[in-house]
Order: structure tokens, then C-alpha cells, then sequence
């Protein structure tokens, strides 16, 4: 196939990135794939003004889900990134990573709810028109759910990350510019695959597609631009870097992700 209808053929499969962000002109190979679970890592604390970590915040539970979506969270799940959008129809949201213990688990309340350890707030962008329980490809929404986080990769080399992590300087290559002018190179650094509507336990490059190519797919962790994506999670180079040392796939990390409204439910 031509370089050119290449190209063109990932842009149209892609899920990252903004509108009119030149995602036509990017030279990425990238690929998506589909699942419900998975798990995330969360920091230890913030940094206390004598430089040491400070101690994580324990929570009883994960703050701002409802019984619905809290419903959806894997029993296994010892590592969680909620990812709190600021509206329905926002591009805006924040990320918070919560991680608990075994032992943790024990000390829940007499319900059988374990307690979580917060770690700091993070702010980022998601896509353009907001989010949608029902994602399809080109909406420019993001899929409210809870996903799992399993392989990761990037056009850099892997930052010490236990999972997957397929390093392809080309295939990561994007070009062009986002939905406010700001340029898209370096977008695509690190990446943590977000597993909707991929097959997990491959490359963030696989285009395998279990719903079907309409739904949409591609949905990733990625550096942020300084603008809204088509349907990924954007996070500072800092924070991805940080995202992927901390998930461990031994403690089946997921995504917890939506508008405020829908993850109350």
C-alpha cells in the first residue's frame, strides 16, 4: 500500500488526537483493541515541603463513583485511575490514581469495602465534544466505562514500566497540529492503551477492532498537547512517564473514566 494511503487509512482508525489536529497527516501505525478491566498504579503522595513523599490519603472508597459504576470495578483491581471529567460536554478532567493492599483490604469497613490510598490530582485533557456511553468512530467523545490498562509503548524508550511496552520510533510518530493550533509532535512519546475496543496483550499499534471499526477505537494514555484529543486521555510527559512505572499488571490496573455525572451513577 502507498505511503500516502497508509496514512490516510490511520487517520481515519485512530482514536487520538484533535479535531483538525493533522491527524490525517500522521505517520503513526498505531492500533486499538477492546476490553472491560484492567487496573491502574497510583503514587505513593505528594511531595512534602522538606522534599520527602508525604503520606498518601486513605480513602474508604473510591470518591465520586456511584453504586453502578463502582459495580463495574474488577474485585481484583488493586490499582485504579479515575478519570473525572469537568462536563458532559467538556474537554477538560482530572486524573487521580488510587492503589490498595491486601492488608488494607482487611481493614474495610463491615461491608467488605477496602480502603484506597489517593495519590495526587492530575489535570488533562479528553476529547473535544465531551463523552458518550456509546463511542463511535469520529464522534469526538470520549467511552465513559471502566477499561483495563494493560500494554503500553511509546516513540521514547520504555521509562521502567513492568507492562507490555512496544518501542517503534516510527510507528509513533505523529505530525501536524491539534484543534487550537498547538503542534502534535511528541504526542504520541509514551502511550498506555486504554482497552477499548482492542484486544488486550498486544501493541497499542493493533488495529483489531472486537466491536467492530465503527465503534471507534485507538483510545490511549497519551502526552498532552495543550489541547483537546478525539477520544484519548492526555496527560503531562511527567505524569506519563510516572503512569507507566507505577501500573503493575500483577495488580490488574483499570480506568475508571467519564463525566462527573455518569461516574456518580
Amino acid at each position: 500500500m502507498p505511503a500516502v494511503a497508509t496514512a490516510l487509512l490511520i487517520a481515519a482508525l485512530a482514536g487520538c488526537a484533535g479535531p483538525g489536529d493533522g491527524s490525517r497527516k500522521h505517520a503513526t501505525d498505531a492500533k486499538g483493541s477492546a476490553g472491560r478491566s484492567g487496573t491502574v498504579g497510583a503514587p505513593s503522595g505528594t511531595q512534602s515541603p522538606a522534599g520527602r513523599p508525604a503520606p498518601a490519603e486513605r480513602v474508604d472508597d473510591l470518591p465520586g463513583l456511584g453504586p453502578r459504576t463502582r459495580a463495574e470495578v474488577p474485585r481484583d483491581a488493586e490499582q485504579v485511575v479515575v478519570v473525572t471529567g469537568s462536563g458532559r460536554d467538556a474537554s477538560r478532567s482530572t486524573v487521580v490514581l488510587y492503589e490498595r493492599s491486601a492488608a488494607e483490604e482487611k481493614t474495610g469497613d463491615a461491608g467488605g469495602r477496602p480502603a484506597w490510598r489517593a495519590g495526587p490530582s492530575w489535570t488533562a485533557h479528553n476529547a473535544a465534544r465531551g463523552w458518550t456511553e456509546h463511542h463511535r468512530q469520529g464522534d469526538l467523545r470520549s467511552p465513559v466505562g471502566v477499561f483495563g490498562l494493560t500494554d503500553g509503548g511509546g516513540k521514547l524508550p520504555d521509562p521502567g514500566t513492568r507492562l507490555s511496552y512496544d518501542h517503534a520510533e516510527q510507528g509513533f510518530t505523529i505530525s501536524g497540529t491539534g484543534a487550537e493550533g498547538e503542534p502534535l509532535a511528541g504526542a504520541f512519546d509514551y502511550v498506555v492503551a486504554i482497552n477499548y475496543n482492542r484486544k488486550a496483550g498486544t501493541s497499542p499499534r493493533d488495529w483489531t477492532r472486537p466491536l467492530g471499526e465503527d465503534r471507534g477505537g485507538g483510545i490511549w494514555f497519551h502526552v498532552d498537547h495543550d489541547g483537546p484529543t478525539q477520544g484519548c486521555i492526555s496527560l503531562s510527559k511527567p505524569h506519563m512517564r510516572k503512569l507507566l512505572r507505577t501500573l503493575d499488571p500483577a495488580r490488574h490496573p483499570v480506568v475508571v473514566m467519564g463525566d462527573a455525572g455518569s461516574l456518580a451513577r
